[in-house]
């Protein structure tokens, strides 16, 4: 499960207090705001790349508001999918395994599991250019999912994506879910997206978290 609790954000001049949620296991959360609410602030608090200035964040019941991003059970696939120009799709996979001082065997194998539920195994010596924006964001995601996260964090993962490669994404996320139980919290603005997905859609208005229902 995810608890956020009294959360407070400052960047600049822009400024969160008191935030909380709540997303129970299996679950899939969706957030949604206006640009420039605070929404992506508070899911890189939740991973580890913004501190924040006050509160608690729980992932399982454990508390990881200050632990390192790489010791906090989370995947994050960004709004850009962040993928490196030169690495190619395999190298991509097993990047946290690397970190995490996996074994080779043991990266192959899982990045070889991951290749084939993301249907991008004949793409494993590919480097990211000339990929399609369907291709790229299966790359990010088995980045994220590699190493087993408790929480896969999601920020407008399929803003730029046609709605056939849509539509194709969501039926993937929900296969994720199915296989792995995890929980998804992510950001989008779209109402179609939020009810084609959501089972907690949670919106920012003046600062604060209001939840929708599903």
């Amino acid at each position: 499960m995810i608890d956020v609790i009294n959360l407070s954000i400052r960047v600049g001049d822009f400024a969160l207090d008191g935030i909380n949620f709540h997303v129970p296991s299996g679950n899939y959360g969706i957030l949604m705001g206006k640009t420039g609410s605070g929404k992506t602030s508070i899911i890189e608090s939740m991973c580890g790349l913004l501190k924040p200035t006050s509160g608690t964040i729980k992932i399982m019941g454990r508390d990881v508001t200050h632990l390192k991003p790489s010791s906090r059970g989370i995947g994050f696939v960004p709004q850009d999918g962040a993928l490196f120009s030169t690495m190619t799709v395999r190298n991509h996979l097993g990047f946290g395994l690397s970190i995490r001082k996996w074994d080779r065997k043991r990266i192959e194998k899982r990045v070889v599991e991951l290749a084939e539920t993301l249907r991008i195994f004949h793409l494993l010596d590919r480097v990211p250019y000339g990929l399609s924006g369907g291709e790229r964001q299966r790359v990010s995601l088995g980045r994220a999912l590699s190493y087993y996260p408790n929480v896969l964090c999601l920020d407008e993962p399929f803003s730029a994506l046609d709605d056939e490669t849509r539509e194709d994404m969501y039926q993937l996320l929900k296969l994720i879910i199915d296989q792995t139980g995890i929980i998804i919290f992510h950001i989008t603005h779209s109402y179609h997206e939020a009810q084609r997905l959501a089972d907690k859609i949670f919106r920012i208005e003046n600062g604060k978290i209001l939840e929708r229902g599903n």
